[in-house]
């Protein structure tokens, strides 16, 4: 199984790759991982909905060149599962023809409605606002979560 993680933007705090870089590390026991981190559009301080809409074309563009297999992006109005139910969204990819499951965690400013209509299934964490460094974080631990539960692992219990 290869896991593909395209993200808007860097992570600055240490803290934040650190715990990123641990569950990657973890991951590596199950599945290839890979991490895109692209270039988020500068906005002004007061961006109009146009200057908007334009900075997530931009940045679908950049998103659709790493896209591949089943396509779940990260989105406030995707569905919500639980851990175990993640898992066996994870581990049906492969029954459904997919080697490779790409998560997408767009900008402050979300998603182009291109790339959440390229989704094969929308995913959000929580109706909650989370800081979209510290959703990467989350993001990753319940992919290793999943590959826990699916393996019967201890990790979750």
């Amino acid at each position: 199984m290869n896991i593909n993680l395209i993200v808007i933007g860097r992570l600055k705090e240490d803290y934040l790759r650190n715990a990123c870089a641990e569950y990657i590390k973890r991951l590596s026991r199950f599945c290839t991982f890979e991490l895109h981190e692209l270039d988020e559009c500068r906005l002004s301080d007061n961006p109009s909905e146009k200057e908007i809409a334009s900075a997530l074309s931009k940045e679908a563009e950049q998103i659709k060149r790493c896209a591949k297999g089943m396509i779940i992006p990260m989105c406030i109005e995707g569905k919500q599962l639980s851990s175990t139910a993640f898992s066996e969204k994870i581990s049906s990819a492969g029954v459904n023809g997919f080697s490779t499951v790409t998560f997408i965690i767009g900008s402050s400013f979300g998603l182009a409605p291109e790339i959440k209509q390229m989704g094969h299934f929308r995913l959000s964490m929580s109706e909650m606002t989370f800081p979209h460094q510290l959703a990467r974080v989350m993001l990753l631990e319940q992919i290793y979560r999943a590959f826990q539960i699916a393996g019967n692992g201890k990790y979750h219990k």
